[in-house]
């Protein structure tokens, strides 16, 4: 048994300051019980808390780290950046390598907006819709996460569905009667939106591998019968790649996937893991933004210099060495095969849920490919895994609507060692 003292007493203290105690809800342990761990430092594969304990981590800052934690050029390029000064609230030549970085990686990205979150790019790109069409409303996928953003806040997955958190209170009817929902893998559901509200839908905004209800993966045809819908009705197509962006491919999951994008959606993947976004797409649809345009947006973080050289420096490396993604996906499928393997001696039911270096286990006897079969699935029987992993030293989302991530810096003796606790767990379950 891990000794957490250190945790324990941050914890409490930051509850009197911090409400609930921690700055992003899932993060609070609520949905798996228990105190959440407070971390001092990282490296490579590994996270440390403030107890000195070493954990394996198949989280990775929620998908950036995707070469591991403090890769040492990142490091390095943030340092000597930061001597230059951390923000200067005008353009920098770098904003224009990252642009072009991105756009030469990227498909259908012809023009790119920084801004300082993955909530804040999505947002922004349903206005763009918006405003490009001159429609309001829009169609999201039940489960799926967009940020926090008042018209995302319905059926949303992720931390909502962690604290089953239905209604948002905040949240006004007339925000969210322009958003629309369907079931994620249900292309009928959609069709028959669009026949309801004829010339009314802006867009369609959907996570192309879901990754906040575990990891959903796209059943065949379904991505492209949506791009069909919105080719035909003239709604606008966007991809929230937050967490697919960059991880899936270097082209992201459109370049995976072989579909196209009017609108693509990033997260702090392009910030090596600082609080950065972007938003970018079809240069007839990115004319409509400010000060080109009238649709307006606007940040004086945008492009921060201290999260472009980070991210710059992160994105080079996976362009110039495309082998990282057949290393990532490689571990990742072995992981699979050792935890299929662990968890088939025992008695409870189980799915796993594998795309790229993307996946997730469900206990569950049937398929898991919307967010009502992930709610559906023994989510108790996994809060008791994740603590018995924990225990073990593995740190896996404290969350079973969550993803985990893969980096490269995880070792094959690494994930040895997580099937050898998967299978302890079982085996004392």
């Amino acid at each position: 048994m891990k000794i957490t003292t250190r945790s324990q007493e941050l914890f409490e203290r930051a509850q009197k300051t911090i409400p609930g105690g921690v700055n992003s809800p899932v993060r609070a342990f609520r949905s798996v019980g228990g105190t959440p761990l407070f971390m001092e430092r990282a490296k490579g594969a590994y996270m440390f808390d403030a107890d000195g304990n070493r954990y394996v981590d198949y989280i990775n800052s929620w998908g950036p780290m995707i070469l591991g934690h403090a890769y040492e050029p990142v490091v390095e390029a943030i340092c000597e950046k930061a001597a230059h000064s951390t923000s200067f609230g005008a353009p920098t030549e770098l904003e224009i390598e990252m642009a072009e970085l991105i756009c030469s990686m990227a498909p259908n990205v012809d023009m790119v907006r920084m801004v300082s979150s993955g909530t804040e790019a999505c947002m922004s790109a349903l206005r763009l819709a918006r405003g490009y069409t001159g429609r309001n409303k829009f169609i999201k996928f039940e489960g799926c996460y967009h940020g926090h953003a008042d018209a995302f806040l319905v059926k949303a997955g992720s931390g909502l569905a962690t604290f089953n958190i239905q209604t948002v209170p905040g949240v006004t009817a007339g925000v969210s009667i322009d958003t629309l929902t369907a079931p994620y893998n249900d292309l009928e559901a959609v069709e028959q939106l669009v026949k309801q509200y004829p010339g009314e839908i802006a867009a369609i905004i959907i996570e192309p591998v879901a990754g906040n209800m575990g990891c959903i993966i796209p059943e065949p045809g379904f991505l492209q019968g949506l791009r069909d819908i919105c080719d035909k009705e003239g709604i606008v197509f966007i991809f929230d790649e937050v967490m697919t962006g960059f991880r899936l491919a270097a082209g992201g999951a459109q370049e995976r996937l072989g579909i196209d994008a009017d609108l693509v959606t990033y997260g702090k993947v392009i910030g090596g893991g600082l609080p950065v976004g972007a938003f970018g797409g079809k240069r007839a649809i990115m004319e409509h933004i400010a000060p080109l345009g009238n649709v307006y947006q606007a940040g004086t973080l945008s492009g921060n210099p201290i999260a472009m050289i980070a991210g710059y420096t992160m994105l080079k490396t996976l362009k110039d060495n495309p082998a990282i993604y057949k290393d990532i996906d490689d571990k990742t499928a072995y992981l699979h095969a050792g935890l299929e393997k662990a968890l088939s001696t025992g008695s409870s039911p189980f799915v796993i849920n594998r795309f790229g270096s993307m996946i997730s286990v469900h206990f569950s006897d049937k398929i898991v490919n919307n967010f009502a079969s992930a709610a559906a699935a023994n989510n108790a029987l996994f809060n008791k895994f994740f603590h018995g992993m924990l225990t073990d030293g593995f740190y896996l989302p404290p969350s079973a609507f969550e993803t985990w991530f893969i980096s490269k810096a995880l070792s094959f003796e690494d994930i040895d060692e997580t099937v050898f606790a998967t299978q302890n767990f079982i085996s004392n379950f």
